[in-house]
């Protein structure tokens, strides 16, 4: 029916197509492992339930939260709805400070507590998450 070529072409092309489809899913498989999602207090709060994967908790420190003890910085993270303390142990940002804009990276131990791995303030002194500037201009 068909000759020798056409059959030789056509498992050469399935045959790329196939690696093609392999090859797109294991690259989409791995970039899914390294997503890290952010979310802000009120996020955090409505949560049904806690996950053990690595996300990102924005907003403002709070004014007065900041305390070091021995190796650790505690502090809380304010969308100016809801809070969550965070506690750090790592080196500290320059531009961090109370009332200023923050990502903290890390997990999430339970609604109100948050382990940070890493503290993210690779902003100018202007910067504010845009959840946070959404919920300052409603009030």
């Amino acid at each position: 029916m068909y000759g020798r070529k056409v059959k030789l072409r056509f498992f050469f092309v399935l045959s790329v197509l196939f690696i093609l489809a392999f090859s797109a899913f294991l690259i989409l498989k791995s970039l899914e492992e390294n997503v890290i999602y952010f979310q802000s207090p009120s996020e955090i709060k409505s949560l049904s339930e806690i996950e053990k994967k690595k996300i990102r908790v924005g907003g403002m420190v709070k004014g007065g939260s900041i305390s070091i003890q021995a190796t650790d910085l505690k502090f809380v993270i304010t969308d100016f709805k809801n809070e969550i303390n965070v506690v750090y142990s790592g080196a500290i940002p320059n531009l961090f400070e109370e009332g200023k804009g923050v990502v903290a990276e890390g997990f999430l131990k339970d609604k109100n507590f948050f382990l940070a791995t890493k503290i993210l303030a690779k902003h100018d002194e202007n910067y504010m998450p845009p959840e946070v500037k959404a919920a300052i201009e409603e009030k």
